[in-house]
């Protein structure tokens, strides 16, 4: 692989294109960054110190193109940036869903070597150390160069899992889809009561816990979580195992059935502790979580 000096943001503007533009200068890399509004641009040109551009044919220029956009605009972006790719150029695309832009990526890009990647993080990471990073190649070429890009990562104390897009997708239904609907439901549940404030300030570690999952998720772009529930493919059959053990654990609750839900939780305790090394952590890792807050 030739040494990669320039690079190219497709979507830089946005606040992932920024956090991986600053990544890269401080990484000696020449960065241009390139969108539609030119006035963002601008503020981000001056904050960050980088290159700016309306055109996606500026791709030409660089040596590695790193697509950041939504998974709704994927396709347009891939069509046009398509055009200007060349046979030594990598193209990486950061976005949380997978098998679709992998797909796309194949179907419209003849030119350049492409690999599907997701930094399970969001944009207030401070760096790479100790972050979440999947690759997710589907052919010969592209497992030569994840195991590169796990390199680097890896020497900059990111843990790297490669797995197939598929794969990405169905756990990502979980970690992030079923996790982010299980925020926003509680948001919406929590919104219209009246003594809001009063339950923050005497709330406990769990409830603070709860909060902090709560304020994350809905204070961010709607548009992007949106995009992220309606293109995993496997969410609504999780999404619906949930609502369906929610209404089992609610009419216990109702039945007062004390027996059968000490017996059902003692059931999920042992399956859990059976699956995860860190089971016996969880609630000092909890009041760590909180102290931080």
């Amino acid at each position: 692989m030739a040494k990669i000096n320039k690079i190219a943001i497709i979507g830089g503007s946005g606040k992932m294109g920024q956090w991986f533009a600053r990544l890269l200068k401080e990484e000696g890399k020449s960065v241009t960054l390139i969108g539609r509004d030119k006035t963002k641009l601008a503020e981000v040109q001056n904050r960050l110190g980088v290159a700016v551009s309306t055109e996606i044919s500026d791709i030409q220029q660089a040596d590695a193109v790193i697509i950041s956009v939504p998974v709704d605009f994927f396709e347009e972006t891939v069509k046009q940036m398509s055009l200007f790719t060349h046979s030594s150029q990598l193209i990486f695309d950061v976005t949380s869903v997978k098998s679709i832009p992998v797909d796309l990526m194949h179907r419209y890009i003849t030119n350049g070597q492409i690999l599907g990647t997701h930094p399970v993080f969001g944009p207030g990471a401070r760096s790479l150390a100790n972050q979440n990073f999947v690759l997710t190649p589907t052919t010969p070429q592209e497992e030569k160069l994840a195991l590169l890009v796990q390199d680097f990562l890896a020497k900059r104390e990111a843990k790297v899992q490669i797995m197939t897009p598929d794969e990405h997708d169905s756990m990502m239904s979980i970690v992030l889809g079923l996790a982010h609907f299980i925020a926003i439901i509680s948001a919406d549940s929590l919104a219209g009561l009246e003594k809001l404030k009063e339950m923050e300030s005497i709330g406990g570690i769990t409830y603070k816990v709860l909060w902090t999952l709560v304020e994350s998720v809905i204070s961010e772009d709607p548009e992007l979580y949106a995009s992220l529930q309606m293109n995993l493919p496997q969410l609504p059959h999780f999404q619906q195992q949930f609502l369906k053990n929610a209404a089992v654990w609610s009419e216990l609750v109702q039945n007062k059935d004390r027996d059968e839900f000490v017996r059902r939780m003692k059931t999920i305790h042992d399956q859990l502790e059976a699956k995860s090394n860190n089971f016996g952590k969880a609630y000092d890792n909890m009041y760590k979580i909180a102290e931080g807050l």
